[in-house]
């Protein structure tokens, strides 16, 4: 991933509402590992349910905004993130929602899809061992993860 600014993050949001970017948290960007990422996706620490996704999409910076449902899966089944594809305990996944960009957004139109509760995807791609995730697997589970996520997001982007 092309490293993002502070001043490309907050330009960058597609379905936000004005109020929700007013004091919109910048996670630690000079700790990033670029190289190793997607997308770029981390909950709000003062907003428990909230959620931020940005990408690059035909060179340009482009965030979502995402909800966490209320409740989570049952605990002791698993569960599989639609984004990253990685099974995991169900209690680390969640529904998320997010509006559509311009009016049908405004109307309450959303769409939702259960995502890793941490936005963490990038990273639980390259968890496993290296003999068990060799860099061909990894540069596969990137290229469908990147994927999935732009797919989702041009559909937030669709206001039609």
């Amino acid at each position: 991933m092309k490293p993002l600014t502070e001043a490309d993050i907050r330009s960058s949001f597609v379905n936000a509402m004005p109020d929700e970017l007013d004091h919109l948290p910048i996670p630690g960007l000079h700790e990033m590992l670029w190289d190793e990422r997607e997308f770029l996706g981390w909950r709000d620490p003062q907003a428990s349910r909230r959620g931020y996704m940005v990408q690059w999409m035909d060179g340009v910076a482009t965030g979502i905004v995402v909800r966490a449902a209320g409740g989570s899966l049952r605990p002791g089944i698993a569960a599989m993130c639609s984004f990253c594809h990685s099974p995991q305990p169900a209690t680390q996944v969640r529904l998320f929602s997010a509006a559509r960009a311009g009016e049908a957004g405004l109307n309450g139109n959303t769409i939702g899809s259960y995502i890793c509760e941490d936005l963490a995807c990038s990273i639980l791609i390259r968890v496993a061992p290296p003999h068990l995730n060799p860099p061909e697997m990894i540069a596969a589970r990137s290229a469908a993860l990147l994927q999935r996520v732009q797919n989702f997001t041009a559909d937030i982007m669709r206001t039609a």
